[in-house]
C-alpha cells in the first residue's frame, strides 16, 4: 500500500504494542546491509490510546528510537495494525493490465466493507494457482480516518511518509521462504495483544489474517489459574515456556485452555487455505516475535496442528557486523514486520 511515491533513502518504523522498532537497511548485489537500527520499549497503555497526553509520550518514545539509531533521513515507511486493515485475495479474469485497473474499482466495491470510507491498495499477485484462466489480487484497505491520522501523526513528528502498509504483509516479506509451486508455508508472528498470520504459497501471500489472541493472553491464563501476579506470570511463561519439566508442568498446564484455542484458529486457517487451494499442503510453520521466545511452543504447535515448527528469522538476507547482532540478540525476534517494512523497493 502506498499513497505517495518515494525516492532516496528511507527507513521503517514499526510501532508495537510493547516496543517502537527503527530499521534502515541498504540493498547489495546480493542481499541487504544493515544501515541503523533503533528499539525503544513503549508502555502497551500508550500505544493504544488517543489520549493527548499518551500520543506526546509515544511521539516522545519514536523521536527517542530513532535518535538512538543514528538514521538521518526525513523518509518512512510505516506499518498499519493488521486489526486496522482488512486483507484479502480474489480471482478476477485474465485480462490487459489497462482493462484490469479499470475492472478494479468495480471488485473494491463487492470485496471491502465500506469501501468509500476507505483507502484501497491493490497488487497483482499472478495467474491463479486454482482457477483456469484466472489471475490473483491481492487488496488491502484501511480506514480513512485511522490511515489520515496516523499520517498526521507520523508527519507532525517531522517526517515524511513515503509508505504505508499492512504489518502482516511487511512480514511476509521477512520471513517468507524460497518459492515452491506444491508446498505452502504458514507464517507465524505473536505479538502482545494479537498474532498475525499468512500463508504463502508460489512465493505470494494467499491467506492473511489477525487472531486477537497475543503473549497477554497466555499471560492472563497463567495469572488465573497460577494464582501469581502479571510480571511473575510472564517470566514464566517467557523463561520456562511449555515445558512438562519445568515447575512441574504447571505453567503448560495453567495456559493449556488459551494454546488450543489458538491452536484451534491455525487449524481452521490451514483448512480455509487447502479448500481454497486443493493441490496444495502446508508443510511448514514459521514462529517468530513471541511464538520464537517462549520455549517449546513451536513443539507444541507442531502436535496440535500436525505440521513442523520451526523458529523464523526475520534478519535471513541481512549482513551486519557483529556488535549489532549483539546488540539485537535478546530482541531480534521481534523486528519481522521492520524488515518487512525496511526491504520495500520505493521506487515500484
Amino acid at each position: 500500500m502506498k499513497f505517495q511515491k518515494g525516492s532516496g533513502d528511507f527507513f521503517a518504523l514499526d510501532i508495537g504494542t510493547n516496543a517502537v522498532r527503527v530499521l534502515q537497511l541498504a540493498p547489495t548485489n546480493s542481499q541487504w546491509e544493515l544501515v541503523a537500527h533503533g528499539y525503544a520499549p513503549i508502555d502497551r497503555r500508550i500505544a493504544g490510546s488517543d489520549a493527548p497526553e499518551a500520543r506526546r509520550r509515544l511521539g516522545e518514545t519514536i523521536t527517542t528510537a530513532i535518535g538512538q539509531s543514528g538514521i538521518r533521513t526525513k523518509n518512512v515507511a510505516i506499518g498499519l495494525p493488521s486489526n486496522k486493515t482488512f486483507t484479502t485475495i480474489v480471482d478476477v479474469p485474465q485480462i490487459a493490465d489497462a482493462e484490469l485497473r479499470a475492472t478494479m474499482k468495480y471488485q473494491i466495491d463487492q470485496y471491502v466493507p465500506m469501501s468509500d470510507d476507505a483507502k484501497v491498495d491493490w497488487a497483482l499477485l499472478g495467474p491463479s494457482l486454482r482457477a483456469k484462466d484466472q489471475q490473483e489480487v491481492l487488496i488491502t484497505s484501511v480506514s480513512k480516518a485511522y490511515s489520515e491520522d496516523r499520517l498526521e501523526f507520523i508527519e507532525s513528528l517531522g517526517l515524511n511518509v513515503i509508505a504505508i502498509e499492512p504489518d502482516p504483509i511487511a512480514m511476509v516479506r521477512a520471513l517468507a521462504p524460497a518459492k515452491t509451486d506444491t508446498q505452502a508455508a504458514l507464517l507465524i508472528d505473536i505479538g502482545e495483544l494479537s498474532t498475525d498470520l499468512a500463508i504463502v504459497y508460489g512465493g505470494a501471500p494467499r491467506l492473511v489474517r489477525t487472531i486477537p489472541s497475543g503473549l497477554a493472553s497466555f499471560v492472563k491464563a497463567a495469572v488465573q489459574n497460577l494464582s501469581v501476579q502479571e510480571d511473575q506470570a510472564r517470566q514464566f511463561i517467557l523463561k520456562f515456556g511449555l515445558a512438562e519439566d519445568r515447575l512441574d508442568g504447571q505453567v503448560v498446564r495453567a495456559v493449556e485452555g488459551t494454546l488450543d484455542s489458538f491452536a484451534s484458529e491455525l487449524t481452521k486457517s490451514i483448512k480455509f487455505f487447502q479448500t481454497r487451494y486443493n493441490n496444495a499442503q502446508v508443510a511448514t510453520i514459521t514462529l517468530t516475535g513471541f511464538g520464537q521466545m517462549i520455549p517449546y511452543f513451536g513443539d507444541y504447535i507442531a502436535a496440535q496442528v500436525s505440521v513442523s515448527a520451526t523458529p523464523g528469522n526475520p534478519w535471513q538476507g541481512v549482513s551486519m557486523p557483529q556488535s549489532s547482532q549483539e546488540q539485537l540478540a535478546h530482541v531480534a525476534a521481534e523486528f519481522a514486520t521492520a524488515v518487512g517494512l525496511a526491504k520495500r523497493r520505493n521506487t515500484t
